[in-house]
């Protein structure tokens, strides 16, 4: 029973939780780095557009572990985590959606990201990167039948589970 209860403690410390962000947020980009530079598979505009609120995340994972914040801190950190992770599950339920759509109302693929960082002001490059295009409406992998942006919406729900349990658990 003891045990029990120190494992508890454990595994809902916010120390061990912002760890366990940091750690699996370092293990999807991995694995993302993986498909991208050793299987070939190019990430669209809305795949980084989720790496950078991936970054953001484990950034603030990072800070708020080094920092093991008092209370008043702690629920900042908290709900900047759930505002980063919503809009990165934003994103991804956007990549989902134009995954969804039949062929005939998929929008056009668009140029790669260096040409239209090249070619627009920045604030229009911005604009068609969270738009997304043709290329983000491809499944191109799939584990256990879910693809890359499910899999990451996944991951963006649960550090926004752990965010607000963490914002919620703060103790005055």
């Amino acid at each position: 029973m003891e045990m029990n209860r120190n494992m508890n403690k454990l595994y809902f410390n916010p120390q061990f939780l912002r760890l366990f962000i940091l750690l699996s947020i370092i293990g999807l980009l991995g694995f993302g780095y993986f498909l991208q530079y050793v299987k070939g598979l190019e990430p669209c505009p809305l795949c980084i557009t989720q790496r950078f609120f991936f970054f953001l995340i484990a950034g603030l994972s990072i800070i708020s572990f080094l920092h093991n914040p008092n209370a008043l801190f702690s629920r900042l950190y908290s709900s900047v985590g759930i505002v980063f992770s919503l809009s990165g599950a934003s994103f991804a339920m956007r990549q989902l959606y134009l995954q969804s759509l039949p062929d005939d109302q998929v929008p056009a693929c668009g140029p790669s990201i260096e040409y239209i960082f090249n070619n627009f002001p920045i604030t229009e490059a911005l604009g068609i990167l969270l738009r997304g295009d043709g290329n983000c409406a491809e499944v191109v992998w799939s584990f256990l039948g879910l693809s890359i942006p499910a899999w990451s919406l996944t991951a963006f729900l649960l550090f926004t589970i752990i965010w607000i349990f963490q914002f919620c658990s703060i103790k005055h």
